[in-house]
């Protein structure tokens, strides 16, 4: 059926369920489509008017039409609150614990991503707003001793496969949207807020992060990559990171 859908791969642990809802919802609809095309056809053919010369002002006493809008909503309410609501519950409310995870502060500013990782001192360094310049768009102070060594990127976040992540969403503009397709991944970052979004990468490979909010004139090119690899390659990709800071800072 995924396929049938033309769905993304599915690329993190809760792929599969949020496919699921969208599966469920689509036969749903299909469903409703075929149902009330025929019942349409039905009405046309057996209220035309060369079978009903004369009006009936008492109409039709049936209630089946009622039964079934009552049948309709009883399957919602269910696809709401059996599947909709406890997928949403786990996204909000379960998050696994920070010392588990991979920990990734994403900065949106028209039209980039910016990815800020804790050093080896595994805490973040302050960020200023004061402190933005062309080469420091974060305003990432390297002056603070939890800062001096955290690693940033732009448009590249780097995650190891098979662990949980934990993104802190903010923008310094105007409302964007980060969303990784195959990974169901998809969370407005908006000015003034700090908005947690947690999954679990499961294959590994390159993905693309869209900006699904319209942001600007730009908006068409604020592209980032997801490359997801092994835990021996995330970490030699923050050694290497780490490295080129401290040679710069020298």
């Amino acid at each position: 059926m995924q396929e049938f859908l033309g769905l993304p791969l599915q690329a993190s642990a809760h792929a599969a369920e949020i496919d699921r809802i969208i599966v469920i919802v689509h036969w749903l609809m299909a469903v409703l489509f075929v149902g009330w095309g025929i019942f349409f056809v039905y009405t046309l053919i057996r209220f035309r008017a060369s079978a009903n010369p004369k009006a009936d002002y008492a109409g039709v006493k049936s209630h089946t039409s009622s039964y079934l809008e009552v049948g309709v909503a009883v399957v919602e309410a269910v696809i709401l609150l059996f599947f909709a609501i406890p997928a949403w519950t786990v996204r909000v409310n379960a998050f696994p614990p920070e010392e588990g995870a991979t920990v990734v502060h994403v900065v949106a500013k028209q039209f980039e991503w910016h990815s800020i990782y804790p050093g080896p001192d595994g805490v973040f360094g302050r960020r200023d707003a004061s402190l933005i310049t062309p080469t420091n768009a974060t305003g990432l102070d390297r002056s603070d001793p939890a800062g001096a060594d955290d690693v940033a990127t732009i448009n590249q976040l780097n995650l190891p496969v098979d662990e949980p992540v934990i993104v802190y969403l903010s923008s310094l503009d105007v409302i964007h949207s980060f969303a990784i397709p195959q990974m169901r991944v998809k969370q407005d970052a908006i000015p003034g807020m700090e908005i947690p979004v947690w999954w679990v990468p499961t294959v590994a490979g390159d993905y693309e992060v869209n900006c699904s909010q319209l942001c600007g004139l730009g908006h068409y090119r604020m592209r980032g990559f997801v490359t997801v690899q092994s835990r021996a390659e995330f970490d030699d990709f923050l050694a290497t990171e780490g490295a080129r800071i401290a040679a710069a800072a020298d």
